[in-house]
């Protein structure tokens, strides 16, 4: 019985990979259709040949892993760096199902964004998502274009995921733990809790996360969901307009975030995490000419209020809203994993259509150097997707069966 659903599930793939629709597959089912080598298939050659064809801001410090100091961590240069050529343990052995056009590792804006176009490009592709993306953080979107009112970060996720699955494109929870890629087949193989998945090409959309200040989980995500604590300027800096701001960080990042939000309000306080404030005389010179006030480490609470947030430091502070500026972590130990080249700020290097220099490779999003924001990411998903179906099609053009009886009749008999 195990056998005989495999093979059910098998044919069932081959078909929708042919873009063969709903009720033709079932008929083909029943009637035990198959499809030799030299059919009419919906590309030039078939499945088992495409299967061993050749394969055709953060504006200062890069991010580093986590450290117990925090405010010190964007010093610090890739800790932990894989080395290039280093490989991790293979991947279990696949079945013979036939490798997915693209995978697609990571489901935020990025990711998703791209999705939607490979499945309306007729190209069979997954989607695997960890479910941390950092757009879900988000209590209102104010800033992203079609939505007056604003978003809610999780309903637009949501809203992205079911718009991919109206086009076909399967999305599973998982997180992918490892990845490799066939020399001789140009071939990825990913492994994570459902077992290993092949596909000609790869787009990771993994994005980056925050560091948080200390403070209790639970606690956070309620003063963020109340905007007593953010994260990203750029995207709400408009919120706290007039209002009392404290920038929890130091060095030229916690600088350069003061400085930013300065042009939203004119109460800014810059608050070392640790100790004392080690700041050159430019970036003293810097915030005196605008006015933001020093405040020293180390930070030992943090009590969010009904409307404002209490900083326990050097002196106790109260505020409208406070934000970390402690970076962030690069999720880039796929890439590693393929050898593929990172820049200096540990962020995934791709060329201007999203290619990295592993050939079947891309990445798009956060994950990639350049503006963090939702827009930003769904446009580098947009190019990315078009640039992996072009080079898909390269290597086989991507053709339709002629539509007309004569041809379905073939195809129903195998012909």
């Amino acid at each position: 019985m195990a056998d005989a659903h495999q093979a059910a599930q098998r044919l069932e793939t081959d078909l929708r990979l042919r873009g063969i629709g709903p009720g033709r597959r079932r008929r083909l089912a029943q009637t035990g259709a198959c499809f030799p080598e030299n059919s009419r298939l919906r590309r030039v050659r078939s499945r088992a040949e495409l299967a061993t064809a050749p394969p055709a801001s953060r504006s200062t410090g890069p991010r580093a892993g986590p450290v117990s100091n925090p405010s010190d961590a964007w010093l610090e240069p890739c800790p932990e760096r894989r080395e290039p050529n280093a490989r991790a343990a293979p991947c279990e052995p696949v079945s013979d199902t036939p490798p997915l056009d693209c995978l697609v590792i990571g489901g935020g804006p990025a990711g998703l964004t791209a999705a939607i176009y490979l499945s309306r490009y007729h190209l069979a592709i997954m989607v695997v998502d960890g479910g941390k993306s950092r757009a879900a953080w988000i209590p209102t979107s104010h800033n992203h274009a079609g939505f007056p009112d604003g978003i809610n970060g999780v309903e637009l996720l949501e809203r992205m995921r079911e718009q991919a699955r109206r086009f076909g494109t399967k999305i599973e929870s998982g997180q992918v733990t490892r990845l490799e890629r066939d020399i001789d087949t140009g071939l990825f193989t990913a492994e994570w809790g459902s077992g290993p998945v092949r596909a000609r090409s790869v787009l990771l959309a993994t994005g980056v996360t925050n560091r948080r200040p200390p403070i209790d989980p639970e606690i956070h995500d309620d003063a963020m969901a109340r905007g007593l604590i953010r994260y990203c300027p750029i995207c709400d800096g408009y919120e706290v307009t007039d209002k009392r701001v404290g920038i929890i960080g130091t060095g030229e990042r916690g600088v350069a975030e003061a400085v930013f939000l300065r042009s939203y309000t004119g109460d800014v306080t810059l608050v070392a995490p640790d100790g004392a404030h080690q700041l050159a005389s430019e970036e003293l010179d810097r915030l005196k000419a605008v006015d933001i006030r020093l405040v020293d480490g180390p930070i030992t609470h943090i009590e969010p209020g009904e409307s404002t947030i209490a900083v326990q430091a050097s002196e106790e502070l109260t505020f409208d809203s406070i934000y970390p500026a402690l970076g962030s972590d690069t999720h880039i130990q796929l890439a590693e994993m393929v050898g593929a080249t990172l820049t200096e700020d540990c962020c995934i290097g791709v060329d201007d259509h999203q290619r990295t220099d592993v050939d079947g490779l891309y990445a798009a999003g956060d994950v990639v150097h350049g503006l963090d924001q939702i827009s930003h990411a769904m446009g580098e998903g947009g190019v990315a997707s078009t640039t992996i179906r072009n080079d898909l099609a390269k290597l086989s053009p991507l053709l339709r069966d002629p539509v007309g009886e004569e041809s379905l009749d073939k195809l129903e008999s195998g012909a």
